[in-house]
This record gives structure tokens, sequence and C-alpha cells, in this order.
């Protein structure tokens, strides 16, 4: 059970300030403000990341593994999420950028845009069938479909049943390797550079499979400087003569970029995990029936926006821009697409709904402590101002039934309390009755 709960947005109290900044932006209400210090539950916790960008102190960080985890393999393969290409500037192409990978210490390289053209295939063939929940939603974003999971259970069945290119990539990589070089599947290592926190989580506690493909996350702010070091010094580099993957692949990073190499049907891309709420709200309400396609990403400008990225998103959109018209520009340089049965490619478990508002096992308990919080909230002003360390009021009345919080931590409440103390000692000393017990 401890690994279910794993996960990679943390907190370092030592830097919480208790501004209560992130009790107001997180999407499922999974942080409180206790003591003076935030508080993550992690049941709801998506590892959606909006903690980290928003806190003014740095107090939320993501955890990865470190750099030198690679040193535990003999054989290392790097999988480069495509956002990492928009990381540099104009000066360094993908091939640069692979080269600079193999200069740090990986033999193999396996770019994530690869598999993410053979899920784009996979999920063509998916679409086709008439017997599928639509809209169909991606679920190549591990923070949205957590999302799903604990706020949209009555959507779960409409999420695309296609592991993600990461893990994808992370099988294939290791398959190639072996038929190719014949390294022994126990020695080889295959990691995963992030943009993105809620990767981290979905490999070490993962949602679609038993167990993930990738060894280790490495995070793209960890390595950013490294190969940045790598690639200033040209004279080090030579380009790769291998070929890349194309165009389709390296867009899945931006937003609309997965959806778009879908021809037919109607789509919708939207990216921000509070416009991915809007959309999904819409969805539930039988609002988006006419839709076939919802490509849903919890961040800002998709994968480009993710916490764990250095650059910029609307700088590194351009600069990946850049890179999708150089492609499309050289299909020649493109890899020929590949064909996998789409039943290879399908989870291999269910996901299922993980309910977060469980009162109690016992039904008639559980019932009776909803209507504690009903009438709790009534009693608040309802202003939701989160003064009280919860980010609203009904928030606020939930962890005071759990037993996580008493009612006067609500401001107006402690008011209410004060004034009426007050006025029982003023009643009190103008009767003179306190002297009279003294004497």
């Amino acid at each position: 059970m401890e690994q279910y709960y794993f996960h990679s947005v943390t907190l370092d109290k030592s830097k919480c300030k208790g501004c209560t900044n992130c009790i107001k932006y997180c999407p499922t209400e999974a942080i409180r403000v206790r003591n003076g210090k935030a508080v993550i539950i992690k049941e709801r916790c998506i590892d959606c990341g909006v903690c980290i960008r928003i806190c003014p102190y740095h107090a939320k960080k993501a955890v990865t593994d470190p750099l030198d985890i690679i040193k535990n393999y003999g054989y290392k393969i790097a999988l480069p999420a495509p956002t990492l290409y928009g990381q540099f500037g104009p000066g360094y192409s993908r091939e640069i950028i692979v080269s600079a990978l193999k200069l740090y210490g990986f033999d193999y390289v396996f770019e994530v845009a690869r598999a993410a053209e053979i899920v784009t295939n996979a999920t063509k063939c998916y679409m086709s069938n008439n017997d599928i929940k639509k809209p169909v939603i991606s679920s190549a974003c591990p923070a949205v479909v957590r999302f799903i999971q604990i706020r949209f259970p009555n959507l779960i069945d409409n999420l695309l049943r296609i592991e993600s290119p990461m893990e994808v990539a992370a099988a294939l990589s290791r398959q190639e390797v072996n038929e190719k070089y014949g390294i022994p599947l126990e020695k080889i290592g295959v990691f995963f550079i992030s943009p993105c926190a809620a990767k981290v989580t979905s490999v070490k506690a993962p949602y679609e499979n038993r167990v993930s493909n990738v060894d280790g996350v490495l995070s793209i702010k960890d390595i950013f400087l490294p190969l940045l070091d790598i690639m200033k010094k040209q004279g080090r580099i030579t380009k790769e003569p291998f070929s890349l993957s194309s165009a389709i692949g390296v867009s899945w990073a931006m937003t609309g970029g997965e959806s778009s190499a879908f021809k037919d049907g109607r789509r919708i891309a939207v990216h921000g995990i509070h416009n991915v709420n809007d959309i999904l709200e819409e969805a539930v309400k039988g609002n988006l029936d006419t839709i076939d396609y919802i490509e849903a990403l919890a961040c800002p400008e998709g994968c480009l926006g993710g916490p764990l990225a250095v650059e910029n998103p609307f700088i590194a959109k351009v600069n990946l821009i850049n890179e999708v018209e150089k492609i499309k520009m050289n299909q020649a340089h493109s890899v020929p697409h590949e064909h996998k049965d789409i039943k290879e490619l399908e989870w291999k478990s269910t996901v299922e709904y993980r309910p977060i508002m469980k009162l109690d096992d016992d039904m008639m308990k559980a019932l009776e402590k909803m209507n504690m919080i009903d009438q709790i909230t009534e009693s608040f002003p309802g202003l939701d101002c989160g003064a009280c360390g919860a980010p609203s009021c009904r928030a606020l009345a939930e962890d005071i039934v759990r037993g996580n919080a008493k009612e006067t931590d609500c401001i107006f409440k402690l008011r209410e309390k004060v004034n009426s103390i007050a006025h029982q000692l003023n009643q009190i000393d103008s009767t003179g009755s306190i002297n009279d017990d003294n004497q």
C-alpha cells in the first residue's frame, strides 16, 4: 500500500511560510495549512505540480531520481521526452541534443516521440471501434488520469486504454537493444527524462500496469545544464547519423500536438488542470456528446509547461515549432511508422475509482457524517477565504467531521467565540460578581 500512495510532489516544511497560496490553486483540495505549515493530503494529490509552480517560497518540489542512478546499470538507455528539444534555442538541433546525451554517459537513445507515433497509430485503430464510449479522453497525462479517478469516476470508461508513449518507448527500447546487441535484459537500465512530476509517480506507482517498464525518471531541470555544457563544446559534438522521429511524435510535447494527428472527427485540446476540470465537467453533464476525442494535459501549454522544465513554455513552444518545421521540410529524415498490435499496447489492469470522500465504512455512519458536514458548512459565512487553512468552507467542515480541524479555525467563528466570552466577562464585571466572590 505504501507504493500506491507514493507521490513525487513533496513539501519542504523548512521553506514553507504557511501563506495559504497553494490551497487556493490545488485542483483537488489536497493541501491544508495547519500549525503554520502546509500539509499535503496524499489521497487527494494527483501530482499535477500546480503547487510547485505557484509557491513563492519554493517549498513544494518534485522528487526525481538522481542523475548518478544510471551508474547502477551496465547499459544505459535514455528516453528523452520531446519537451527536452524545446528547452534549447535554435542553435541546438535534436541531433546535437541526442549526441550530447550519449556524451553524458548513455549508451543508447530512444526518442519518446518515436513511441508517440506508435501510440498515435494505435489510437486511430482504437477510435475506429464503434463500441467505445465517447468522447474518448487521452490517457497520456497521468495527472489527468488520476484526476478522473478521484473526481470524475463516471468518465473512467472514456479513457483511452492505450499505454503512454513513455511506457511504450521503455518496452521497445529494451527489446531493441537486447535484439540488436545481445545485451542481457537485467543489465539494461531505461531512464525517462521528464518535464513532469506526475510521470515520476506513474513510474513508482503505475495505475495501468503492475510494474513500470522504466527504471528511473530524471528531471529535465537536473540534466539541462550538464547537456548545455557539453553542447557548448562544439568540437566534441558529432551529429548522430541515424534517423529521428517524425513531426507527429515531436509535436506531442505541446498542446494540440497529439490530437492534430487525427484527421477525422471533432477534437478538443485543453491544457491547464483547471481548464481540464471545466471540460470534464461538461463531459459529465453530457454536453460533449458530439466530440470524439479530448486531448487533456494538466500543465499549461502541455508538457512544455511541466514543473520540471526549464524554459518558459511559450519560448519552448517556438523552439519546438522550429524543430517540427525542419522535420517537415526533410521528411526523408523521419523514421517510418512502426505498427504494433493494439492488443500489445492496451492497459494490463483496470483503472479504478479512488474515492476521497469516503467518510466511513458503515453506510449509515457515512450519511450521518455527510449531514454533519452540510450543517457545519451552512453555519460558516461561505466566503471560502482560506484563512482557516482549508481551501473552502465545506473543506473545513469535512476536516472538522474527520477530526482534523476545529470550528474555531474559522476566523469568523473564532471572533464570535471571543466576542461571546468578552460579553460574558463584561456582564460579570458589571454586576460586581467577580469582586464579591474574591471578597
